[in-house]
């Protein structure tokens, strides 16, 4: 009779420690394809790190349709997985709707979804967004991403694969000190601010930033090199002028010393507002007097312009209705969209990035490793200038076997130790130990200044990548973002955002129509299953004891 009550003194015991056991041990065992739950070891470092109590407020309880139920399930799994790593963050879920104008007021607007249940079509207002605190830094965070792009069914794929990069970067914002310095380059026509104004808030977030004045060199020479060598990285945003020789060896001799550089060139003079005011323009080659800078770094920027059947649209008057002017949209192919070959971790799992009037680039033999990142489509081909661009083919039927030679490199990354341009020659000015051979380095040129800008509406500057007339969404920020952490060495975050995952959703109308017969099967399915079992067990048990 003991032993007995051992035995059960033996299992309460050992089920009272299994429940303390997962109650205080969270793991989840990843089984899926794609690796969807499996974090990365960036994510893990930056979570690791942290030393300080963050809290997360997720203003995402209620209920709500199972699509976004599923947002909201899935948001939770991620945090406990950042909690089970490191107890010092902390979550919490808020019902927004007791909360609801004092979020609006702090800029938390809500989103206005489209459901569909049982046939019939309604609207519900959610506030998809999380706050992160630590100490005196707050941090607001979308979890519900590309909400103009997109259908609802992709927005959700795209806002769950997202969610790891977003809860990693916000946490790597409010517990790192920013440490790297930019460069922004100026004096030689570069874009203005305000076309620049998205990205480099973006940028502002993880680095300190500065404009760079670079034609001082002409009077104080020796302080400007001096001064360039205190940045990390220099981005050089569609200048127009040409550069002098003063200017040339400054960047080159930074470039020797370790200075990453960003090249956002245009070699061609071809510009919108003309064309949209005359129906046409003159394309024409642009000497910006980098052709030798560039060469001795294997790279050389053609005097072409690419146009591919992979394109963007471009607005045109059609009409006026009253006294507005209503404007269609029409294919460009002036205005490539650009493929990503996933080679890279710059370029891996981003959109389409849209550039404008863009050139081809040649690599050359050297030493130099090079990587291209952006590529126009099989569908493309290089126009030689000077040549007259025109409205009117917009009309005209293009035919796809004259587009024959495509994939132009047009985005390049080069990596290894470069020569300098100066080697051999007369120096423009006297510095102290120039040096004719560079140490480890790496730069991206791209043939296109227009990747950078970002759209203007009513005198403020709107996201970069998005078409103001349209709202169809590129992948300019995400790359050009990749880009500059990958030159600074940040490269963990860059991963967390190229992550990709699959997730299959139901087909909505097919399941609305086959609902009545999935319930019948589904009911007299496993009732069969049972009535089967049972008339098989009464038969064998009739058998063995007849």
């Amino acid at each position: 009779m003991s032993n007995k009550y051992s035995k059960i003194a033996f299992i309460l015991v050992g089920l009272i420690l299994i429940n303390f056991i997962s109650s205080t041990l969270y793991k989840r065992f990843d089984l899926t394809e794609d690796n969807r739950y499996t974090l990365s070891n960036a994510t893990k470092s930056i979570v690791e790190n942290v030393h300080e109590i963050i809290t997360v407020k997720v203003y995402l309880q209620g209920d709500f349709p199972a699509e976004f139920k599923r947002l909201q399930i899935e948001t939770k799994q991620h945090l406990e997985e950042l909690k089970a790593i490191n107890k010092n963050i902390r979550y919490r879920f808020v019902n927004p709707s007791e909360i609801a104008q004092e979020l609006i007021d702090n800029g938390l607007e809500p989103s206005r979804l489209q459901i569909q249940e049982n046939g019939k079509s309604s609207e519900i207002i959610i506030f998809p967004w999380a706050e992160i605190s630590s100490k005196n830094k707050t941090e607001h965070i979308s979890l519900l991403k590309d909400v103009f792009a997109n259908s609802q069914d992709e927005q959700l794929e795209s806002s769950i694969q997202n969610l790891e990069y977003i809860f990693a970067n916000a946490i790597h914002k409010i517990t790192t000190k920013k440490s790297k310095k930019i460069a922004i380059i100026k004096g030689n026509g570069e874009l203005e601010d305000i076309y620049i104004a998205n990205f480099l808030h973006k940028l502002n977030e993880y680095y300190f930033l500065a404009p760079f004045t670079l034609d001082s060199v002409e009077t104080q020479a020796r302080k400007t090199a001096q001064d360039i060598s205190k940045f990390d990285l220099a981005i050089i945003a569609k200048p127009t002028e040409k550069f002098s020789e003063k200017e040339k060896f400054t960047l080159d001799q930074f470039i020797m010393n370790g200075g990453k550089t960003l090249w956002l060139i245009d070699n061609v003079q071809a510009e919108l507002d003309s064309l949209l005011n005359t129906g046409e323009t003159l394309a024409y080659p642009r000497d910006l007097g980098l052709t030798d800078l560039f060469f001795n770094y294997g790279a050389r920027i053609n005097t072409d312009l690419i146009t591919d059947l992979y394109s963007s649209e471009i607005p045109l008057a059609t009409g006026n209705v009253g006294n507005k002017t209503q404007f269609s949209q029409f294919q460009w192919n002036y205005f490539p969209l650009l493929n990503s070959t996933n080679n890279h971790s710059i370029n891996n799992n981003i959109e389409a990035v849209n550039v404008k009037f863009a050139n081809s680039i040649d690599t050359l033999k050297n030493k130099i490793q090079k990587t291209i990142l952006l590529q126009s489509s099989s569908l493309s081909k290089s126009i030689g200038t000077p040549s007259i661009i025109s409205l009117k083919t917009i009309a005209q039927k293009q035919n796809p076997s004259e587009y024959t030679n495509g994939k132009k490199p047009i985005a390049v990354l080069f990596e290894g130790e470069f020569k300098s341009a100066y080697n051999g020659r007369v120096k423009p000015f006297k510095i102290t130990n120039p040096k004719d051979n560079g140490v480890k380095n790496a730069m991206v040129i791209i043939a296109d200044g227009d990747i950078i800008a970002n759209e203007i509406y009513k005198g403020k500057p709107l996201e970069l990548g998005v078409n103001k007339w349209t709202n169809q969404r590129y992948g300019n920020k995400e790359f050009l973002l990749n880009t500059v952490n990958y030159l600074l060495d940040d490269n963990g975050l860059i991963n967390v955002r190229s992550k990709s995952i699959k997730i299959d959703f139901l087909n909505k109308q097919k399941a609305f129509e086959e609902t009545g017969k999935w319930q019948f099967i589904n009911i007299l399915f496993p009732l069969g299953i049972l009535l089967l079992f049972g008339l098989l067990f009464n038969f064998i048990r009739k058998k063995k004891y007849r």
